[in-house]
């Protein structure tokens, strides 16, 4: 079963950038969607941005010109580089696959999250 494992979260200061990165413990098809979420507590989990198999990338209005997501489909990673970070960035953030030519549970993956946190 293929895993997804984040890291790079931590506590910022309003204004600063983090990279955030996450790598899958197997190999991922170069067709799945890649993307990021957040969640806050008491808060449904929300897209922050997903980057497609061309390299096309979605943004949530939140964060759009702010936030930059990549994937190396060599290294199966995507990553997300929040930048000119505010306080209402402050969230879990889990990393997310939609493999759709795997089934059951291999076909939507998350990982464990890495929380941001923003100081004013």
């Amino acid at each position: 079963q293929v895993q997804l494992v984040e890291s790079g979260g931590g506590l910022v200061q309003a204004g600063g950038s983090l990279r955030l990165s996450c790598v899958a413990s197997g190999s991922i098809p170069s067709s799945a969607v890649m993307g990021w979420y957040r969640q806050i507590p008491g808060n449904e989990r929300v897209l922050v941005a997903r980057v497609s198999a061309t390299g096309g990338a979605d943004y949530a209005a939140a964060v759009k010109g702010r936030f930059t997501i990549s994937r190396d489909n060599a290294k199966n990673a995507v990553y997300l580089k929040p930048n000119d970070l505010k306080p209402e960035d402050k969230a879990v953030y889990y990393c997310n696959v939609f493999n759709p030519a795997a089934m059951g549970t291999q076909r939507r993956l998350w990982g464990q999250g890495t929380q941001v946190t923003v100081s004013s």
